[in-house]
């Protein structure tokens, strides 16, 4: 139900550009990062397999260690591409992003020492070349690691980009690995790495039988049109997986960012790929002379796939989050008429009936991390009841000096709130954890009118 999701608070800037072009923004320059994502991955993994099988043929270590240099490039421009669709989801998404980061925790951190030690290691395999050509078991084993470094980080983005799609799930994910039990993460994955292998090796078509390059002299007894058949049947076939990874992708995506608009676009992306294929066939199929001439439609062609792919998942994100994105703005708009009728009140003088100062600490103070039935940020009320059944002063001195008891939740702050506030509310929060009526609590008073907390107190910092 949608009012079961939990709603982070809105924030209440202006967006530094018209948020049309933004969108725009976010489709074009994250297309052009993961084209460069995907030379390096897919450079990456055919750098290893290429080595692996000049075991026996000496052309295919030469070929790995010809696509190996392209693998430092592509991941520089990468990284460097990488910086504008990440501040334009900041930007667009901010609640989004950051609370699927805080959910996905020490796996989101370790994406920078990830992404560090993956180029140190790439480097490692690309200049030790000769120095391990006597070693080649060693030098394969060191390919193996910095594929493996390259395959965790988008991994690790995927699930976190997924996770952000769906607030009303937030409150089942407990780390990490809880990310991967959502639907739709190793589908996005699969399709990720075929996308990866088709990319790469129709660029390779192109780069390594440039007019500038000496085939012959580099692969003896290879020629351009050995290498353009083999790289284009890679492209080929990774390609046609994809009519087996698309649907897989497609089906498991909830139906809450389903739409008439997204299946059109996604349909379209499917005839333009069907149309690559059987140009891609055709390639293969020519004669040693005419292999090569229907590159730049079939590059073009799937280059329009691709755009298709990315403005679907755009439309797919908006749809998604937009029930959310609804009510959390109700939810800011609620709150801001609320703190000006109290603000009215206050300057008026006008006095409205006090709730009881438990209930008032509680909803004013510990609502935000605490609540029945459910776990927010912390424990429930009924675990607390459990914890500290008959006990507030335990309440009282874990919450003037908080430790921190659950790793995979952020740490408690302090709420020097004073020992009548504190008494009051870990009453009522014990008598509503065990199921009591709230009204027979100690402080069942009404709260004076000093009682409120202010909005800059310390208690409203997050509580576990």
């Amino acid at each position: 139900m949608i009012n079961e999701i939990p709603v982070p608070k809105d924030v209440l800037l202006p967006f530094p550009t018209d948020g049309v072009l933004l969108q725009a923004l976010i489709v074009v320059l994250f297309l052009a990062h993961i084209l460069f994502v995907n030379l390096m991955l897919g450079g990456v993994l055919m750098t290893v397999a290429c080595e692996i099988l000049g075991l026996r043929r000496p052309n295919f270590d030469t070929l790995a260690h010809e696509i190996a240099r392209t693998v430092t490039v592509n991941k520089s421009l990468a990284v460097v591409l990488g910086v504008g669709p990440l501040l334009a989801i900041n930007v667009l998404y901010t609640i989004y992003f950051y609370s699927a980061n805080a959910l996905t925790g020490t796996a989101w951190i370790m994406i920078v020492p990830l992404v560090a030690t993956a180029f140190l290691v790439t480097y490692l395999h690309k200049y030790s070349w000769e120095y391990l050509a006597r070693f080649k078991a060693l030098h394969i084993a060191i390919g193996l690691l910095s594929a493996a470094l390259f395959l965790c980080v988008p991994f690790i983005f995927l699930a976190n980009i997924n996770l952000m799609l769906f607030p009303n799930r937030w409150t089942e994910v407990r780390g990490f690995l809880s990310t991967l039990l959502l639907p739709n993460v190793l589908p996005r994955f699969l399709h990720f790495l075929l996308a990866c292998l088709a990319v790469t090796a129709l660029f390779l078509v192109a780069y390594l039988t440039r007019p500038s390059y000496p085939v012959e002299q580099v692969f003896p007894g290879w020629d351009r049109a050995t290498i353009r058949r083999g790289f284009y049947s890679v492209a080929f076939f990774a390609t046609a997986a994809q009519f087996v990874a698309g649907p897989l992708l497609f089906f498991t995506l909830p139906a809450a960012g389903m739409s008439w608009l997204l299946v059109a676009v996604i349909a379209v992306g499917v005839l333009l790929a069907l149309w690559a294929l059987l140009w891609m066939w055709r390639e293969i199929s020519s004669d040693d002379q005419r292999i090569g001439r229907r590159f730049v439609g079939v590059a073009a062609v799937l280059s329009l796939v691709v755009l298709c792919m990315g403005y679907g998942r755009h439309l797919y994100r908006e749809t998604a989050i937009d029930p959310h994105r609804r009510l959390t703005l109700q939810k800011a708009a609620d709150y801001r008429v609320a703190a000006a009728a109290a603000h009215w009140r206050q300057v008026a003088g006008v006095q409205v009936e006090k709730l009881p100062l438990g209930e008032l600490v509680y909803n004013q103070v510990c609502a935000a991390c605490h609540m029945s039935g459910r776990v927010l940020v912390g424990p429930s009320l009924e675990e607390i009841a459990e914890i500290y059944a008959g006990n507030p002063d335990g309440i009282i001195k874990w919450t003037n000096a908080p430790g921190r008891k659950r790793m995979n939740l952020p740490p408690m702050a302090a709420q020097p709130l004073g020992d009548k506030k504190l008494r009051a509310v870990a009453e009522y929060m014990l008598r509503v954890g065990a199921g009591l009526p709230a009204e027979s609590e100690a402080g069942s008073q009404p709260a004076s009118p000093d009682s409120s907390i202010p909005a800059e107190s310390p208690a409203s910092a997050p509580a576990a």
